[in-house]
């Protein structure tokens, strides 16, 4: 009988572990905001996320501009944008978070969270872009960073969904589609 009710602990233990490893989300994760202020991903739960590797010095800069009239359009209704400044291009970011939300306010107006400056690739890899770059950690898909302004869509229960390179604009009819649905 006690061997039984040993087993049917590990059954109940090992069906719940697997139970969250089958459903990962981004609700795990706690980033500083540009201000240095605590921004916990849980506080986003049942709205779409947009997140988006962003540069002040580079060709896709202007998407910063069609970002916020995203934002301001969908912010409610369920939508969140969150650009993470990195400086792993070229050199494209090389400002201080204040730097950076001086640039974004005083360019394009940016209303939409901006989290402190992170590394979206290599040895120092935020483990924000961990979980959204590796199938093990979100579930989905493998993914890799390959420029500035590359956007990955949350669903509303904080899973991956989506990556779309730079090239695809914020405004895309892809992109607008599944903020709609």
């Amino acid at each position: 009988m006690k061997n039984n009710f040993i087993l049917l602990i590990l059954f109940i233990s090992t069906s719940f572990s697997m139970i969250a490893q089958t459903n990962p989300t981004i609700y795990q994760y706690k980033v500083e905001d540009l201000s240095g202020t605590t921004f916990d991903f849980a506080s986003l739960k049942g709205k779409k996320i947009l997140i988006v590797n962003t540069a002040s010095k580079c060709g896709y800069t202007s998407q910063y501009e069609q970002l916020e009239a995203i934002y301001k359009k969908y912010k409610n209704k369920n939508l969140v944008i969150i650009g993470f400044p990195a400086n792993n291009f070229m050199w494209q970011e090389p400002g201080t978070n204040a730097e950076i939300a001086t640039f974004c306010q005083s360019k394009y107006g940016v209303t939409f969270p901006m989290m402190a400056k992170i590394s979206v690739k290599g040895n120092d890899m935020h483990p924000v872009y961990q979980f959204l770059t590796q199938k093990k950690l979100n579930g989905v898909l493998d993914s890799k960073v390959d420029w500035n302004f590359q956007k990955y869509l949350i669903n509303e229960k904080g899973q991956l969904e989506q990556v779309y390179k730079s090239g695809v604009k914020p405004n895309d009819e892809k992109i607008i589609s599944w903020i709609e649905k």
